[in-house]
């Protein structure tokens, strides 16, 4: 969602102070008709949810009590979740971005729950639940490269574990609930959503009310994990949002890689997923961040990511959007240590039907902080793609230097890529550079390969392999392996 952080501590500027311009106005369109003939099969399977529980439709003060019962939450938390609707009810829906008129809450069900607890076995979580992620390959990954998993499915964490010799470094992965209710709930208290405060703007503040599952780490000082850890989320339910919140503190010369998948199958209603990622990277911490984001083109995508990194300390950013009918997604790295670095590495699809406003945000604070922003993004088929990206330097942040790389790529003459950059520069030393490019595919280039023998809409997509390559490249790769099957899947008109 739309950036506008009010936290006094780092002192990121309203969205009024860094006026963005508006994207791109396209009217909502039928969902049912934009969804006729796709064919993802391997995401789009649904599982029968007869015995799950769900709370009505709409978003009242009795639901959000409701759901702060079923969590167990303490009294401050429950507190804070009516504050959270409270803002929520008092704050407008922004403006400046695609249009979300598709989207009423009045038909979302806030909290869906499995008809299963949270095993940490494989073998104890129910069989119809156990085999929509045996579909999407989690418990291979798991076995063969992973550290620790989380799986949720719809509301709820419904499988957990993390590896013998990852806890015995003392490293936490646990569910947020497990957290907040456990022997890490000073830490859950004093993080919770001070990066992304429910004063941030409208579906923060429905995040503040409504959030749900999610995964909590903590990785104590010196520990460098080498092998990654993962949390997936499957929104299985019919007209439902999703609402999970991650929370991660690597701590002083630690060293993490976190990996975040989602899907859902397509439904012929609207479904929504608002999101909440806190990181917080300590002095001369480093964590990388890799996201493959592949929901269903009836998904609003409303997703909020911010980072806090100390001094020395590095963020990496990985991130693949693909799928959702309409995206607002900008991950926003505060820089507030000196040294402090952070990259960005980012690709978007857009197809048919679909409205991706993406971006990043690099707000430097610290003296001789670094970032360096790489995107590639394409658009097919008449979709829509906006690229975003606000860099701040600060009068504090002396010699910060700063690069911003963004390539797009219109597969025909219907489509539509839009970069829209910003430069705040508030010192004079410092180093700041832009460069974008955007063109269609070069029919030179199509008819060289058809000439060896390739027909056309194979030439079309290895130019389109080859043009996300660098993306794909700083995925693990089951992940790279993937992406590159969305792409796939979007060449031939079958997402």
């Amino acid at each position: 969602m739309a950036e506008n952080n009010n936290t006094a501590s780092v002192g990121v500027p309203s969205e009024e102070e860094r006026h963005f311009d508006p994207a791109i106005d396209t009217s909502n369109e039928d969902l049912t008709a934009l969804l006729e003939g796709t064919d993802r099969e391997m995401y789009d399977f649904i599982d029968d949810e007869t015995d799950f529980y769900k709370v009505d439709e709409g978003l009242t003060p009795d639901i959000v009590d409701l759901i702060s019962r079923e969590k167990h939450d303490p009294e401050w938390m429950h507190e804070f979740r009516l504050q959270s609707l409270k803002q929520y009810n008092e704050s407008a829906v922004p403006n400046w971005g695609p249009p979300i008129d598709g989207l009423n809450m009045d038909k979302i069900v806030t909290y869906v729950r499995p008809n299963t607890d949270m095993k940490a076995k494989w073998e104890d979580v129910p069989e119809e639940i156990k085999s929509a992620f045996d579909k999407l390959g989690i418990p291979k990954a798991e076995h063969e490269y992973l550290a620790g998993v989380g799986a949720q499915y719809d509301s709820e964490l419904v499988y957990h574990n993390v590896k013998d010799f990852v806890a015995m470094q003392g490293v936490v992965y646990t569910d947020m609930e497990s957290a907040l209710t456990g022997e890490y709930a000073d830490m859950v208290k004093e993080y919770f959503m001070k990066l992304v405060p429910p004063t941030d703007h409208k579906f923060a503040a429905l995040h503040g009310a409504v959030w749900s599952g999610g995964s909590f780490v903590y990785v104590p000082k010196g520990v460098k994990l080498d092998i990654p850890l993962q949390s997936y989320f499957r929104l299985n339910a019919k007209g439902a949002g999703q609402f999970e919140h991650t929370l991660i503190i690597v701590d002083e010369g630690a060293d993490l890689h976190f990996i975040e998948g989602c899907s859902a199958p397509k439904w012929n209603v609207a479904n929504l997923h608002a999101g909440c990622v806190e990181l917080y990277v300590k002095k001369n911490a480093r964590l990388r961040y890799s996201t493959i984001e592949n929901w269903s083109k009836n998904m609003y995508n409303l997703n909020t990511k911010r980072t806090l990194v100390e001094e020395g300390g590095r963020m990496e950013w990985v991130s693949g959007s693909f799928g959702s009918h309409v995206s607002y997604l900008y991950p926003t790295t505060i820089l507030k240590g000196d040294h402090s670095q952070c990259d960005y590495t980012g690709i978007t699809f857009a197809g048919k039907g679909q409205n991706l406003d993406t971006g990043c945000r690099m707000v430097h604070l610290g003296e001789n902080t670094s970032s360096l922003v790489e995107t590639k993004s394409l658009s097919k088929d008449g979709g829509i793609g906006t690229f975003r990206s606000a860099i701040e330097i600060r009068p504090s942040a002396k010699h910060a230097k700063a690069s911003v790389d963004c390539q797009s790529l219109m597969l025909d003459n219907i489509s539509r890529s839009d970069t829209i950059p910003e430069m705040d520069v508030r010192t004079s030393d410092a180093d700041i550079g832009h460069e974008a490019k955007i063109g269609r595919i070069s029919d030179e280039a199509v008819f060289y390969l058809m000439s060896r023998g390739i027909s056309e809409n194979e030439a079309r997509a290895m130019i389109v392999s080859g043009f996300a390559n660098p993306i794909s490249k700083e995925l693990p790769l089951e992940y790279a392996a993937e992406m590159n099957n969305l792409i796939k899947l979007e060449m031939e008109g079958n997402m």
